[in-house]
């Protein structure tokens, strides 16, 4: 069985940023393309960024392009979520996912404030 597990999110001001990391096991991680996906309050689950098996390709959301930046390391069998500049609009529940599955970690909230 596959888990995912999230962590780094908090409480942080407008411009700040925060590292999010997500720890999977239970599978063979260099065998899927992984993804981040958000949900703010009273909105649906959004995605934010991808990127493949080997790292060769990453597909971000335009409102995180050139702010957010994923990566991973299969050797630690993590996918990571650098966010940079970031925004009230950032605010939101941040879910990592094997991308095109139905495995979700359970999330880690983000709290950017003006």
């Amino acid at each position: 069985q596959v888990q995912l597990v999230e962590s780094g999110g908090g409480l942080v001001q407008a411009g700040d940023s925060l590292r999010l990391s997500c720890a999977a096991s239970g599978g063979t991680f260099s065998g899927y393309a992984m993804g981040w996906f958000r949900q703010a309050p009273g909105k649906e689950r959004e995605f934010v960024a991808r990127i493949t098996r080997n790292g060769g390709r990453t597909d971000y959301a335009d409102s995180v392009k050139g702010r957010f930046t994923i990566s991973r390391d299969n050797a630690k069998n993590t996918v990571a979520l650098q966010m940079n500049s970031l925004k009230p609009d950032d605010t939101a529940v941040y879910y990592c996912t094997i991308s095109g599955s139905d495995y979700w970690g359970q999330g880690t909230q983000v709290t950017v404030s003006s």
